[in-house]
């Protein structure tokens, strides 16, 4: 038997790998181990790092895969971060707490959903979510041993505007 392997199948590994992280990061904020929860979101934009340049090297992109891409990434990097920034720190701020949680993956949500039906450039319109979920995480981490609760509401604002608003930003 001569089985075929998929071209696809190698790039939606990295895609799925960046799923798992994003939620196993979710199953370990609502165990409070918060420093695991944020270690495993950086692990997630490893993976997302990968996937699409994999599937541009096995000429295997396709829109499913763009559309699977920018699924995965909502949770790993928009709905997993503002979790563990809840669960961290915005717990204690009321109603602004909340406010920030939900504001952080909805312009997520919007910047991906730009993404997706915008052509190809050599630039991105706006912070991908990518880069802002991973920077949560990592301010998350900087926060368990130096508290800073303002400064991590104020840089949550931050990446939430530059990730819908219409800077360009050169593709690194």
């Amino acid at each position: 038997m001569n089985a075929k392997i998929n071209k696809n199948i190698i790039p939606n590994i990295f895609t799925f790998l960046n799923l798992t992280f994003g939620m196993l990061s979710i199953i370990f904020t609502l165990n409070s181990n918060y420093i695991l929860s944020a270690t495993l979101i950086i692990m997630a934009a490893l993976m997302d790092r990968y996937d699409g340049r994999i599937a541009r090297h096995f000429n295997a992109a396709s829109p499913l895969g763009k559309e699977l891409d920018s699924l995965c990434d909502l949770i790993s990097f928009g709905v997993a971060p503002a979790i563990l920034s809840w669960s961290s720190f915005l717990i204690n701020l009321g109603i602004i707490g909340y406010i920030i949680s939900i504001i952080f993956p909805i312009a997520g949500a919007y910047r991906l959903a730009r993404f997706n039906v915008t052509p190809f450039n050599n630039y991105f319109i706006g912070v991908p979510i990518t880069f802002a979920g991973f920077f949560v995480a990592l301010d998350n981490i900087i926060a368990s041993y130096y508290p800073h609760t303002i400064l991590s509401c104020i840089f949550m604002i931050a990446l939430s505007y530059l990730m819908v608003c219409k800077i360009k930003f050169k593709k690194f």
